[in-house]
């Protein structure tokens, strides 16, 4: 299946909210945080319209003890799903399309830290979010690219902004 990849939505801080709550909800106090990140998560950048959640957590198998919690309002839940020490669920709507992707770490984990260093960064210099989302969009208008050609097109882009993230995170202790 082709990516869509779309201008910024002023309806995804909302869907973020509900996506936010509806977690709460389930993984009580097993979340410390829960946060927006990736792309939907940037004012003016485009994205795949998929609501991407991170929680930290103080303890994995305290987060796993909620697993048939997190199914009953209609999360899959994936387990570790390639990354060793994150826990990954998702949810779509009937029709299978993907609403959410949700990313749950030990809060003191440097994943964890990772995804912050690039929301806020990304946030805070609006020129590289804006070739970013032009890269995005270019990707997907080109050709019908699939999720993992598509991911690996943008890679290289993704990395350097990561890199430079990083390291404007630790000169100024700039994660939220």
């Amino acid at each position: 299946m082709a990516v869509v990849v779309c201008a910024h939505d002023a309806n995804w801080p909302r869907r973020f909210e509900a996506e936010r709550q509806r977690l709460a909800g389930v993984m009580g106090k097993a979340a410390c945080r829960i946060e927006h990140v990736g792309s939907t998560s940037v004012p003016g950048l485009a994205a795949k319209p998929i609501i991407d959640v991170l929680v930290g957590v103080d303890s994995l198998d305290r987060l796993d003890a909620r697993t048939p919690a997190i199914r009953s309002v209609g999360y899959q839940v994936k387990g570790e799903y390639g990354l060793p020490g994150r826990r990954y669920y998702r949810r779509a709507a009937a029709d299978g399309t993907r609403l959410a992707h949700i990313h749950a770490y030990d809060v003191t984990s440097p994943e964890f830290h990772r995804h912050l260093a690039f929301r806020d960064y990304l946030r805070a210099h609006p020129e590289e979010a804006n070739a970013y989302g032009e890269h995005k969009l270019t990707l997907a208008a080109g050709s019908s690219l699939d999720g993992q050609d598509y991911q690996a097109a943008k890679s290289a882009m993704v990395a350097g902004i990561e890199a430079r993230a990083l390291v404007w995170a630790s000169r100024a202790d700039q994660i939220a």
